[in-house]
């Protein structure tokens, strides 16, 4: 067992060093987030609807907390798809650890760039939507955990499925940008209930990256109240992600 987690932490070392290899990447990122907090909460804060949103720059700071999460946990995905096109992962299958702790490795890799680049964003919510207290600090950290944990594992899932370059360049841009905007991010589940059909309704406020967003809404006060299925649906969401993702990460690795 010591070994076992030694190899994943080895692994997962490597990987979220090589995340500051990508510092123009993760500069444009940081300025693409901070923009949705500018640009959509200034703008339309006095805009919107007072009746769903009382106010919009709390509810999108909060938002794009999940956003952030979810984008550089998802990163990890862009990685480990090339590494498989060009056979580099034989060179991983040749160090002294089992698939399985490579596999682990990866995942904890890519929730740990998840959790670091929300630092960021979680002091701008301290600061713009207010400072939560210790249930919601837990919360809000055991969320952030298993949110970037699944994002990651669902990024290297989706890359596992084919060596094809343009599969996996469309199979990713496909499930990120439905994931982003099918969710309750930029407006309220209120809303959400309004203008989609029932069942496309209900899928996208059961969507991860809405249930993340919805805790971190409650976490940092802008919600009285949290749906108790909120933090069930999180973990549920990453125990079916992960064990998806190490079954084909493991199973695709040794195939020719």
């Amino acid at each position: 067992m010591k070994d076992f987690i030694k190899a994943c932490f080895l692994v997962a070392y490597r990987d979220l060093r090589r995340f500051w290899k990508f510092k123009h990447w993760l500069a444009a990122q940081l300025a693409m987030n901070l923009a949705d907090v500018v640009i959509f909460a200034l703008v339309l804060n006095n805009m919107v609807n007072r009746d769903y949103i009382p106010d919009y720059v709390k509810f999108m700071s909060t938002g794009v907390l999940a956003i952030a999460t979810f984008a550089s946990a998802f990163s990890i995905g862009r990685e480990v798809g090339g590494e498989m096109r060009r056979e580099v992962h034989h060179y991983l299958l040749s160090l002294p650890a089992p698939r399985a702790a490579l596999a682990a490795g990866r995942f904890i890799g890519g929730a740990l760039r998840g959790l670091v680049y929300q630092l960021a964003f979680i002091v701008l919510n301290l600061l713009v939507v207010g400072v939560p207290g210790p249930v919601q600090a837990l919360a809000i950290a055991y969320t952030s955990l298993l949110f970037s944990l699944s994002m990651s594992a669902l990024a290297i899932a989706v890359v596992s499925s084919t060596r094809d370059f343009n599969l996996q360049s469309t199979f990713r841009a496909l499930i990120y940008y439905t994931l982003f905007f099918f969710s309750n991010v930029f407006y309220p589940k209120e809303l959400i209930s309004l203008r989609f059909p029932g069942p496309l309704a209900a899928v996208v406020t059961h969507a991860p990256i809405s249930r993340a967003a919805e805790v971190y809404r409650w976490g940092f006060g802008y919600y009285q109240s949290l749906d108790p299925m909120a933090l069930p649906e999180v973990t549920l969401w990453a125990i079916i992600l992960l064990a998806v993702a190490a079954l084909l990460y493991t199973r695709n690795l040794s195939r020719q």
